[in-house]
């Protein structure tokens, strides 16, 4: 089968549908099908060696979703999306977020070929959608199937736009987010680590995290958090921990992403302390996966993957109390740590990507048998 996956983000840039769309790729590649990947790409010269991406576009950044989304806004995308899609003669065009300006529209409106729609994004509401569902419909209908990676986040697009959506999850490097990857040995030196993943974004709640530290920290002075981003520290968080004067904060910025399993490894229990806008969480599952009990914010995106005191602990977002007591729990805990890590890492074994994967490529079957691709049929 010949595939086309198109994403609206920066390919250079980390982040989770980046991660999704190159995962789902190494995947189908490995089932033998032909697929490349159409993107903007701040850094192309970088990806030389990823033979399958067609840079497109050139991403600039722009506030979405409580987030900064580096897409491209080109008008001149058009000759270039032709091109592409003349020469690969795709079977299947799988777009992820499809409504999203301006690479997956552009696809839509010169695709002939089966399109499949992904929907990622959970904010609640969209003041994008709201405004200009009107206008999107007419693209919204050149899907043939569509996808939502969770629950919440089919809740939250058929708001806007209705009909029918396949639930298949995000997926999980199993082999890389592994209890047997090596911890980082300065990492574990007697200390007792909290671990938090993610962008110095406000939704991602990092500040109640360093709340709920900073009020055990005189308690448990053997701890330490430790902070992975591609980004510096936030003014905010700054403050805090200058004006609280919180001890043992380690910050590790734009770790590869081939190297984060490490500090899953070297963490003893992870926490999440989003505050909402996420459908997923997918470093829930990473760290799960390693093995690494996790305590996660009750919030749709998160409550679809755990089970409170089953795959980890649920606490009321926006508190620092409920992480403070749920972190004591943890600390105080041992069986209740191994309890939820046996636990976390079982149910993690249901998102491997080969068995995701799969259900694609079964969604794309049926959607092909339903309606050959009309390639041959592009007219430039």
């Amino acid at each position: 089968m010949r595939i086309a996956l198109v994403s609206p983000y920066d390919f250079a840039y980390p982040g989770g549908v980046t991660v999704h769309v190159s995962q789902l790729k190494a995947q189908l590649q490995r089932m033998g099908h032909k697929v490349s990947i159409l993107a903007p790409c701040s850094k192309p010269d970088d990806f030389i060696g990823e033979p399958a991406l067609i840079p497109i576009g050139r991403p600039y950044p722009l506030p979405m979703g409580g987030s900064v989304a580096r897409i491209a806004l080109s008008l001149t995308l058009a000759a270039k999306v032709k091109s592409a899609l003349r020469e690969g003669e795709f079977e299947v065009v799988h777009l992820h977020e499809p409504l999203v300006p301006a690479l997956p529209i552009t696809v839509l409106r010169f695709s002939q070929s089966i399109n499949v729609g992904t929907f990622h994004a959970f904010h609640g509401t969209s003041r994008l959608y709201r405004y200009t569902r009107r206008i999107l419909r007419r693209w919204f209908r050149k899907l043939h199937g569509k996808i939502a990676v969770s629950r919440p986040a089919m809740e939250f697009i058929s708001k806007y736009f209705p009909g029918f959506y396949n639930v298949i999850p995000n997926g999980i490097n199993l082999e890389m987010f592994s209890p047997q990857v090596i911890p980082i040995p300065e990492l574990r030196d007697g200390k007792f680590n909290i671990l938090f993943v993610g962008r110095m974004e406000k939704r991602k709640g990092l500040k109640y995290l360093l709340g709920a530290y900073a009020r055990i920290k005189w308690y448990y002075p053997n701890i330490r958090l430790i902070i992975v981003s591609p980004q510096k520290l936030n003014r905010e968080c700054e403050q805090m921990i200058s004006e609280r004067d919180i001890r043992d904060v380690l910050m590790f910025q734009n770790i590869p992403y081939q190297l984060i399993p490490r500090y899953y490894r070297s963490a003893d229990v992870f926490c999440s302390p989003a505050i909402g806008k996420e459908s997923f969480g997918i470093v829930l599952l990473e760290a799960m996966a390693a093995g690494t009990p996790v305590i996660a914010t009750q919030i749709p995106g998160h409550a679809s993957i755990i089970t409170h005191e089953q795959e980890g602990l649920l606490v009321p977002p926006q508190s620092e109390e409920a992480i403070a007591a749920a972190l004591m729990r943890v600390l105080e805990e041992k069986g209740l740590r191994e309890g939820l890590a046996e636990a976390g890492q079982a149910a993690a074994m249901d998102y491997g990507w080969e068995s995701i994967a799969e259900k694609v490529e079964g969604y794309y079957r049926r959607l092909l048998s339903e309606r050959p691709p009309v390639v041959s049929a592009f007219s430039p």
